[in-house]
């Protein structure tokens, strides 16, 4: 068996991006009513895009992003679905880099359907951010900058990314671009722009982009939630999670180990005169009130009955089996 053979059997073998396989393989028919529904869910957004020409472009774009090709640019896109064509690459090139429309008309006519098809009480926002990985300098917030997709530090872009999750199911809700503070600099004006960036942006950090997003949520009142979940990078950030319990939302957060925590609230001197020193501008934890503990440390306080284990989910490589203890 020639290596060409054999790599490309093995290529056929490549999980799909659920890293499930599939259960069955779908039939013509069912295959046509999949093709009627996505279009009868992309007439949906048909308010959204005033001429017939960007109708038809973003219908292309969303059947090219849906497709099995491996890479998701535009001439790809068009060679796949439309042939050999430089005028429709040129066309939809045109429609997502110059084209006018309203994308979060776009974005709040999702989120009212998402409320409508998958709505809880009980709903959890997660919020998390994710790089991607670029070539050269011309992409908008493009910096080194850590990317969680390579698990390091690379010439990236880097957003934040909303998704909500019910018992009825789960979908993407929001997102916004990370501007790297160096796009802030003098000598990235020509750049700023090039790209088109609005003059009024201002600097923001992921946490702070991540709140006006949730604030956004809460006061449109139409998707229902009750938790906000995230990961140690936004966990970590305490005016983060104060704005998340000024919302009144619970959250759900991972943070480092070597967090310090108190078991209960201690007691706290607000802000004011001081018998020492200027007065305080801020509240903080009295002098005579308890040390706090390392998160990293609670689990000694635990016995082996106070663990439980559980599934979260079924990874590529087997289920992903972790232990669970709850502190109250």
């Amino acid at each position: 068996m020639s290596k060409r053979t054999k790599r490309g059997r093995l290529h056929a073998k490549k999980l799909p991006a659920s890293a499930h396989k599939p259960s069955r393989p779908l039939t013509p028919r069912q295959v046509e009513a999949l093709h009627d529904e996505l279009i009868a869910f992309h007439c949906l957004f048909r308010q959204v895009f005033r001429r017939q020409e960007q109708r038809h472009w973003s219908a292309v774009y969303l059947c090219g992003q849906l497709s099995n090709i491996e890479r998701k640019t535009m001439e790809p896109m068009i060679l796949a679905l439309q042939g050999a064509d430089p005028k429709a690459v040129r066309a939809l090139q045109q429609f997502i880099g110059q084209g006018t429309w309203p994308a979060q008309a776009l974005i709040l006519e999702q989120q009212g359907r998402i409320a409508e098809w998958l709505g809880d009480p009980q709903g959890i926002v997660i919020v998390d951010g994710s790089g991607f990985p670029k070539q050269g300098d011309d992409s908008v917030g493009v910096a080194r900058q850590y990317c969680g997709h390579l698990g390091k530090v690379a010439n990236c872009q880097e957003g934040v990314f909303l998704v909500y999750a019910s018992p009825r199911g789960y979908a993407f809700l929001d997102c916004r671009l990370y501007l790297h503070a160096d796009w802030f600099a003098p000598d990235h004006q020509a750049r700023w722009q090039k790209c088109g960036i609005p003059k009024d942006i201002s600097f923001q950090t992921e946490p702070e982009l991540a709140t006006a997003m949730l604030q956004g949520l809460v006061r449109r009142a139409v998707l229902p939630f009750r938790w906000v979940a995230c990961d140690e990078h936004f966990g970590q950030n305490p005016a983060f999670l104060d704005s998340v319990a000024a919302l009144g939302k619970w959250y759900f957060a991972e943070v480092p180990v070597d967090t310090r925590v108190w078991l209960r609230m201690p007691p706290v001197e607000l802000s004011g005169p001081s018998l020492r020193g200027p007065a305080r501008t801020r509240p903080r934890v009295a002098l005579h009130a308890a040390r706090p503990l390392a998160v990293r440390d609670l689990p000694l306080r635990l016995s082996k009955s106070d663990w439980k284990r559980y599934t979260i989910q079924a990874g590529s490589k087997g289920p992903i089996i972790a232990d669970f203890a709850l502190m109250v």
